[in-house]
């Protein structure tokens, strides 16, 4: 039964004076990456050896400097995994391995014979300090619980002292610190920071899991605050978070708890992970390039670093993942494919520095994304988006007064299937409805002889002349075609522009007509300015009638 009544609202931290909401984030935080441990460990079919070392290198050229690879004591996979990057010399310089490991004795001095004869390394130790885990799970007072985390920091200081050629980090999770009391957090954090003693000039990290998430963000900022504000030695610490996305809020508790003291994040690339997922580095990485912040990884290539995501974990990433989904850069409205074609528009012709287009955040280019996937056709589309997929995919640039014309053409065409169109369907459909025109009504040649504010002219269309008289060319055609079919014809409306530079330029226009009353629209592209005129009212005008010309005058 949908019952909302069986659950309580989460009591907020009392902490009146909290200073993280007037704080900006000025600078990318440390990354670790958990997608070799956290992520795999949440798959269907955990990674294979040649999964975990492909996205491992994907990690490394990303320019992770913090790399959790697996839980070795607890998973054989994991211990030979950890080996391998090891004997095979996988693991560059600058990057420290981490490996986590439950405060059990055994399973530390496992961990440690995973270890032997690395560089550097991360030990993380954690245990579970939840109200709910040492109540209903463990039935132990809050002492007990402080003295697992000791007994297994000693545990993990006494076997470091045995391989004293690497270079040791400790790091302590007070596992589901989201639903642990604040006091007894800091309590059992101090007594594990007091064995490891950070004095000594040794890196400790204090890591805050959200192991569930459990309050809106800025409650997890107090908690975050007031922990730090309590915990002595706080200087010579580094405080880390681990968000999960329990309730759709990874990120932004992760940006809400740097802002409130953090130093460090732990995620996954894309948000792999338990339930539903690990906190998305790509995306808090992303959301802080967006504002002009170095994030400190490379993530120029989205397209490459979802082909290995999707390969090495076997999840699909959404078409509407913030910042890397398909879908993201793409604009289905019309009013804002307008706005897009537009901003970008006036971005071109003012040589603007800073990026600030309608509906994109972001320049695509930057992380392997392509225009054309910015403005796509469907039955919601307006007029500017089919122009600009024409203008854009191939260069074709049509007056302001054809958009209407054209749109009218791309919506019935959609209409009827219900789908997408793609930009070659549009070209297609342009092309047959204003530039396409029978044999018989091509020009073939034309001849003028100017006199006294006249033009005679002679127009050759599939091989029949016709001989006609007017102010202009253009007129003058207007005038034979009139005569010779008994219309009513005017231009309505006229453009013309070139289409390329140098010696294979192209000239383009744009035709409409009034046939008896009735708007006929055509283009035409020649290599002269008047053959291109005159084939478009020659286009336009067979578009009127069924009136298959004949002979000329």
């Amino acid at each position: 039964m949908f019952d909302h009544q069986k659950y309580i609202q989460f009591r907020p931290v009392a902490l009146k004076d909290r200073a993280w909401p007037n704080r900006l984030i000025t600078k990318a935080p440390y990354w670790c990456s958990v997608d070799l441990r956290d992520g795999n460990q949440a798959l269907v079919n955990p990674m294979d050896v040649d999964q975990k070392t492909k996205m491992f290198e994907l990690l490394v050229k990303l320019g992770f400097k913090e790399i959790e690879i697996g839980f070795p004591s607890a998973s054989k996979p994991d211990f030979d995994f950890t080996r391998k990057l090891i004997d095979e010399r996988l693991i560059p310089d600058d990057v420290t391995v981490q490996v986590l490991t439950q405060a059990r004795k055994d399973l530390i001095d496992r961990t440690y014979d995973s270890l032997k004869g690395v560089k550097r390394a991360i030990v993380h130790l954690y245990n579970s300090t939840s109200v709910v885990q040492r109540e209903q799970v463990f039935r132990i007072s809050e002492d007990g619980i402080l003295n697992i985390a000791t007994t297994g920091a000693k545990w993990v200081r006494e076997a470091s002292m045995k391989f004293p050629h690497t270079e040791w980090m400790f790091q302590y999770s007070p596992e589901s610190f989201t639903g642990t009391d604040l006091d007894h957090a800091v309590a059992v954090c101090e007594s594990v920071v007091r064995e490891w003693e950070p004095e000594t000039g040794r890196k400790v990290i204090i890591n805050l899991p959200a192991t569930v998430e459990m309050s809106t963000p800025n409650v997890f900022a107090d908690q975050v605050e007031y922990f730090c504000r309590h915990l002595e030695q706080r200087e010579k610490l580094t405080i880390s978070l681990h968000t999960h996305n329990d309730r759709g809020c990874a990120v932004a508790a992760a940006e809400l708890g740097i802002l409130a003291g953090a130093d460090r994040i732990e995620g996954t690339l894309l948000g792999n992970g338990e339930r539903t997922g690990n906190m998305d580095i790509v995306t808090m990485a992303m959301n802080l390039y967006s504002q002009g912040i170095d994030p400190c990884l490379d993530l120029s290539d989205i397209v490459k670093i979802i082909e290995v995501t999707e390969d090495c974990t076997g999840i699909k990433i959404a078409p509407r993942h913030p910042w890397a989904g398909e879908l993201v850069y793409t604009a289905f409205s019309g009013s804002h494919q307008d706005a897009i074609r537009k901003s970008m528009q006036y971005h071109k012709e003012n040589n603007q520095k800073i990026w600030n287009v309608a509906y994109l955040p972001i320049d695509p280019r930057d992380i392997n994304r392509r225009y054309e996937a910015v403005v796509r056709i469907n039955s919601q589309s307006g007029k500017g988006g089919v122009a600009l997929v024409l203008e854009r995919d191939f260069g074709i640039e049509l007056p302001k007064w054809m958009h209407a014309r054209l749109a009218e053409i791309i919506q019935k065409a959609v209409e009827e299937t219900g789908q997408e169109i793609s930009s070659s369907s549009i070209y297609m459909l342009f092309e047959k409805h204003f530039i396409r025109v029978d044999e018989e009504w091509r020009l073939t040649d034309y001849n003028l002889k100017h006199s006294d504010k006249q033009v005679e002219a002679e127009f050759v269309i599939n091989g029949i002349a016709m001989k006609c008289c007017g102010a202009g060319p253009l007129e003058a055609l207007i005038e034979g075609l009139n005569k010779f079919f008994g219309y009513h014809t005017e231009i309505t409306q006229f453009d013309q522009h070139a289409i390329s530079s140098g010696s294979d330029a192209k000239a383009q226009a744009c035709m409409e007509l009034a046939v008896n009353g009735q708007l006929h629209c055509a283009v035409a592209i020649a290599d002269d300015t008047l053959v291109a005129a005159i084939q478009s009212i020659l286009t336009a005008f067979s578009r009127s009638s069924p009136i298959k010309h004949r002979g000329a005058a």
